[in-house]
């Protein structure tokens, strides 16, 4: 290390102690991104119902698509249970009538009147409009006027679908909606993952695409194989009739199934075989073949290999022209199928001059990136190469966006694989809402047209998740949306009267977050901020508030589980009650073992449940050992 380096690591580290230990103060607000809403001033008004009747009717089309009947099925059921008054349900072979909600597309649509320019709204975009005494929901015929539907029950109306079993609709005897209404949405990104823990149902209001093969919601980006799928087109018990099918690695000098050769010729022509049958067997509507390399490190090494990494300058150069070889062999006998592959762990870097087929699309998945700053302002990344003193407490250049800009150069779009969660500690808060917009902004601005979602599976709610899901979801719609409205609005109907002091909670430990250290998805407990006994005490005591708030027994439960994690970061960093020296820490983390249990949570890590409880020691261990 330079001096100057050495000097510039110093002084950083100066900074953190003075930040950790409340010397040096440091940005206490969190700008959570997004453009804050401006309500719109009414000055006319357009009255469906009144004082519970109504002389509207709803419109679909006779030859309507299955999603467009969902639309407006769903619009009649919602206007009931606001307004109590069941709007007749007719298609535009009945006669025209002064009062119409027209939905989807119609013979009623004409340039006198109005126009949908489905071309320009693909299959998502929509319009809401008011033209005369008509209310227009109206876009693309695959998914745009369902959207249009689920926008209008939200935004006009006040509808709120935060989880399956928390939602808000409100009831009122007159519905009034902006007679000048004229809003046109049309999706940032085409594909939107959200895999989080709502239903199909949930993950439609708020405009999911990807795993959804349902018709009536319109379908989607659905896939024939997904994630580690390299299995599927060359099984890992060939490796006893083919070893040359798999990786060589030089450091033991044998084959191993824990990666592919994909230069082989036998290999390509193996996964052509297999994927074929996977194509044959799909159900209607699966139409994308994911070549998702093996989640380890051991990439091959032989010298054809060895060549290709060379030549263009990447380990992904094989997997790239492993995908394009599928591309082409399926081109004329299967000309609807797409194909993603995974660039991740040693493919991350893009190859260079080497393309992508058309029809071939790469899925970056930053997973070393820190999501507690912009992705493309923080260059620090996690790994054990990089926990030193030069690297923590240094800046550095964020390689993802050179990543990024190279995948742009060899493909006509990109993917991102989007991380959420700590993955080693599902209990510990990853201090990451307050990255999805500006994130997301980045990524529309650079090429990517699709996010797909990774928040593991269930088992952390303590760590705020259905929070998470939901911002996220509202991000990837419209990254310049006000988050801190959806967040605060989520809040209230979660939380309660206890939402101020949570929300407090959860700005305080952000805030400190991206001041003092970073946030990764594999990240252990010690890496993340560090409270001082005075904050702990601060933290604890906006926990009793909100566990003292008149609740619910729903929002009850919520604040006691969403309070866990708050325990869990104190057991692994002996702090408060369970301070090291305290004799009866022992006594406490039992404690928190049975609210973990009682609260439903049995799972603190992706990867293994906690043991029973009589295989553990609570006065040696921390939390952190239960896996």
């Amino acid at each position: 290390m330079t001096f100057v380096k050495f000097l510039s690591s110093a002084l950083a580290l100066l900074q953190f102690l003075g930040m950790t230990f409340s010397i040096i103060p440091y940005e206490k607000e969190v700008d959570y991104g997004g453009t804050p809403t401006v309500e719109t001033q009414v000055t006319e008004w357009l009255t469906l119902v009144e004082n519970g009747d109504s002389l509207y009717s709803i419109v679909r089309g006779a030859d309507a698509s299955p999603s467009e009947i969902t639309a407006a099925n769903e619009l009649q059921s919602y206007l009931a249970q606001i307004s109590g008054v069941t709007l007749t349900l007719k298609t535009d072979a009945d006669s025209p009538s002064p009062k119409e909600i027209i939905v989807g597309k119609t013979n009623r649509e004409d340039a006198r009147s109005y126009t949908i320019d489905r071309q320009a709204f693909g299959d998502e975009g929509f319009r809401l409009l008011v033209s005369g005494e008509k209310l227009i929901i109206a876009g693309g015929e695959l998914r745009g006027t369902l959207y249009g539907v689920y926008t209008f029950l939200e935004e006009q109306l006040g509808c709120r679908w935060f989880t399956d079993t928390v939602t808000t609709i409100p009831e009122m005897s007159t519905v009034k909606i902006n007679a000048q209404l004229d809003d046109t949405q049309i999706p940032v990104f085409e594909a939107r993952h959200l895999n989080g823990d709502g239903s199909v149902a949930w993950q439609v209001k708020h405009k999911g695409n990807v795993h959804l093969n349902t018709p009536a919601f319109g379908g989607g980006y659905n896939n024939i194989t997904w994630d580690v799928s390299m299995d599927k087109f060359v099984p890992d018990s060939l490796i006893t009739t083919h070893p040359e099918y798999f990786a060589y690695r030089e450091d033991t000098g044998e084959r191993t199934a824990a990666h592919v050769c994909l230069s082989n010729p036998g290999t390509l022509q193996t996964a052509i075989a297999n994927a074929r049958a996977l194509i044959q067997r799909a159900a209607p509507g699966q139409n994308i073949i994911h070549v998702g390399q093996k989640d380890n490190q051991d990439y091959c090494q032989c010298e054809t290999c060895k060549a290709l990494y060379e030549q263009y300058g990447s380990l992904s150069a094989t997997i790239v022209l492993f995908t394009n070889a599928l591309s082409d062999a399926f081109a004329q006998e299967y000309p609807d199928i797409t194909y993603t592959f995974y660039a991740y762990l040693n493919t991350e870097a893009p190859p260079k001059n080497l393309m992508c087929k058309s029809n071939v699309t790469p899925v970056l998945c930053p997973i070393n990136a820190c999501y507690a700053h912009p992705i493309n302002e923080c260059g620090n990344e996690d790994g054990s190469q990089n926990e030193t003193f030069a690297y923590r407490f240094s800046k550095h250049e964020p390689r993802y966006v050179d990543y990024l800009a190279g995948w742009g150069e060899s493909a006509e779009k990109v993917y991102i694989y989007n991380y959420t969660v700590n993955f080693l500690n599902y209990l510990q808060f990853a201090a990451n809402l307050q990255t999805f917009a500006p994130n997301f902004k980045f990524y529309s601005e650079n090429k990517v047209a699709g996010i797909y979602y990774n928040c593991g599976g269930g088992h952390h709610t303590a760590a705020f998740n259905d929070l998470r899901n939901y911002i996220k979801a509202k991000t990837m719609w419209d990254p310049d949306c006000d988050v801190k409205r959806h967040m605060d609005e989520f809040m209230a109907a979660y939380y309660g009267d206890a939402a101020p002091f949570i929300k407090e909670y959860l700005d305080y430990f952000t805030a400190k977050v991206i001041a003092t250290t970073h946030d990764y998805i594999m990240e252990w407990h010690y890496q993340t901020a560090i409270m001082t006994n005075k904050e702990v005490r601060a933290l604890d005591s906006l926990w009793d508030k909100a566990e003292a708030a008149a609740l619910t027994d729903a929002q009850r439960l919520q604040v006691e589980i969403a309070r866990l994690s708050f325990q869990f970061y104190k057991a692994n960093l002996f702090r408060g009650e369970f301070f090291i020296l305290n004799p009866f820490r022992g006594v406490q983390n039992e404690r928190l073992y049975d609210d973990l249990k009682a609260h439903g949570i049995s799972m603190i890590c992706a990867y293994t449940p906690m043991p029973a409880k009589e295989e553990i020691d609570f006065f040696l261990t921390s939390p952190v050992d239960w896996r």
